[in-house]
């Protein structure tokens, strides 16, 4: 009596440690879909270790295309800030899609009228949204690694056979067998074998350890899409269908995965079941020997879980675009609007802002030929550059540009902008900037018009030099292979290449002894400068600020320099 007594007071026990388990877990789940739904719309808040953040380009690196941003414009335009305010992914698939969509502009509408139609349908269906965020929140990332860089790391491994695994195997039992005829051979062989056995699998087992993660995420990829494609959500059919087809090649994969998916506590005590299955590991090897045939599978559908990465990365990166559609809409209240792309040379944006700056000012303008700007330091030039370049590439990648009109055909997007000297290398910033414009004078004629945005041509080197090699290449640039925008300080440049460029300008004015700049671009190139008038707004001596006033007037008189 006493014995049902205990066994019906331990079964309560783990009843009630059941039933608390999931009522946890449903109260957790409650609290996170309430997440969700607050934090749809509003800004990205995600913490990013360093290691990790510099892997988020694996599945870009893996997947070269004509047309791609190269680093030089990524970096110009600091697209990395602009990744981050629309990154809302919850797994390390979207995250890392996400990345390479904005690395990859579209040359053609087909996915890109697909990417639109799946972000409008999560805007309008939020329970299906939730459904699909909740199962990448169960597939979660890869820790500071890429899913991309385990993958190369199995190609280290090589083919792994289980002959020896096998053979061990089938020894044991020939001397289980032999107990029943000679008990103490069979015995002795026994533990012999055993003995062998483990200490060969600490040995293996250290060998696989580190690629048991990738086989682990995997399972979960594997297990997320298969929940995924049973979602009623008529806009992913196509993803759906690709899902079912990888599921059916990686489907052996499923067979004993247990064994190594569940092995990372080898050798410590806790849970009676998982100690039980730690023995069996030491003594048969099971889970090396999964291992292997999992490996040896894997290695022959490499592209199928490719395939999965690509479906369910992009189903990810469509909720990211409408939940950031509605951030711009509703916390920046600055509105965005789907592009036209159009076959005529040119490109018309209005109320043009860039979605990093806080209160920006809007511009715009349309225009068939390059465009040259002119202005003052701090005037609002660069950040009109990349404003534009910014747009275009969103246009081009998620179907959305923080404007209220964008008109234009498909580009290939480059920049030459934000250059440094190359200590390292031992190239100072001229040799710097001069191979950076050479790779976009060498992009024209192939096929898309080259949209380009330089800022301060040759700054690196003399006046003379700067202006006469700047007109060439800004007039190569101006050629029908290109719509180029440049920013410069030298005036001169807008009589010059008056016939090839449009000019605008952006100009300030001084109140109260201060510089006020309103950041409206204007037609026309700039009458105003204000480099001698800042000097003075700094303090600097009256004499100087006089004699260099005269100078610089007597020069654009004369055209001669005179020191006095």
């Amino acid at each position: 009596m006493e014995y049902l007594v205990f066994i019906g007071a331990l079964a309560a026990f783990f009843l009630f440690l059941f039933l608390k388990g999931a009522y946890d877990a449903r109260k957790d789940r409650k609290r996170f879909e309430a997440r969700l739904v607050e934090d749809y719309g509003q800004a990205a808040c995600k913490e990013y270790k360093l290691e990790r953040f510099f892997r988020l380009d694996r599945f870009y690196r893996a997947h070269p295309a004509a047309g791609q941003i190269d680093d030089i414009t990524w970096n110009d335009l600091s697209l990395d800030e602009v990744f981050k305010q629309m990154d809302y992914t919850l797994s390390s698939t979207g995250q890392e899609y996400l990345y390479y969509t904005l690395r990859t502009p579209r040359a053609d509408e087909e996915g890109l009228l697909h990417l639109e139609e799946m972000a409008r349908y999560f805007d309008e269906n939020p329970k299906e949204r939730m459904d699909v965020q909740l199962l990448m929140k169960q597939l979660g990332g890869t820790g500071n690694y890429s899913l991309y860089d385990y993958l190369e790391y199995l190609e280290n491994l090589g083919k792994r056979s289980n002959r020896k695994h096998w053979t061990a195997i089938l020894l044991i039992c020939a001397m289980v067998a032999a107990c029943f005829f000679q008990p103490s051979v069979g015995i002795v062989g026994i533990v012999c074998l055993m003995c062998y056995n483990i200490t060969t699998y600490f040995k293996e087992k250290s060998e696989i350890e580190p690629y048991v993660v990738s086989l682990a995420y995997i399972m979960r990829l594997l297990y997320t899409s298969g929940k995924l494609a049973k979602l009623p959500i008529p806009v992913c059919t196509k993803e759906w269908e690709e899902i079912q087809r990888c599921e059916e090649a990686l489907s052996s994969m499923r067979t004993g995965s247990f064994w190594v998916i569940s092995s990372g506590n080898t050798g410590v005590g806790g849970n009676p079941l998982e100690i039980l299955m730690d023995y069996i590991r030491m003594v048969f090897h099971v889970d090396i020997i999964v291992f292997n045939r999992m490996l040896s599978h894997l290695s022959k559908h490499l592209d199928a879980v490719d395939s999965l990465v690509c479906q369910v990365g992009l189903v990810e990166t469509s909720i990211c675009v409408a939940s950031y559609r509605k951030y711009l809409d509703v916390a920046l209240q600055e509105g965005w609007c789907e592009p036209e792309f159009v076959s005529s040379k040119g490109l018309s944006i209005q109320q043009a802002y860039h979605p990093l700056v806080s209160h920006p000012v809007k511009n715009g303008l349309s225009t068939r030929r390059g465009v040259l700007l002119t202005g003052s330091n701090a005037s609002g030039k660069s950040t009109f550059l990349k404003t534009v370049a910014i747009n275009a590439l969103l246009a081009q990648t998620i179907h959305t540009c923080a404007a209220s009109s964008y008109s234009a055909p498909f580009f290939r997007i480059l920049s030459s902008m934000a250059l440094h000297d190359d200590l390292e290398g031992g190239e100072s910033y001229y040799i710097v900037e001069i191979k950076s414009l050479k790779r976009v004078l060498e992009a024209g004629g192939k096929g898309l018009t080259v949209l380009c945005f330089v800022d301060e041509v040759l700054r690196g080197t003399n006046t003379v030099e700067r202006i006469a090699a700047s007109t060439q290449i800004l007039k190569s640039l101006g050629g029908s292979d290109y719509l180029c925008f440049a920013a410069t300080h030298d005036i001169e440049l807008t009589d010059l290449l008056g016939d090839v460029y449009e000019n605008y300008h952006f100009e300030e004015e001084v109140k109260d002894g201060d510089i006020c700049f309103n950041y409206r671009l204007l037609p026309g190139k700039a009458q105003t400068r204000n480099a001698i008038r800042l000097l003075e707004l700094m303090g600097y001596e009256e004499g100087i600020i006089r004699k260099a006033t005269r100078q610089a007037e007597e020069f654009l008189a004369t055209g001669n320099w005179k020191c006095t």
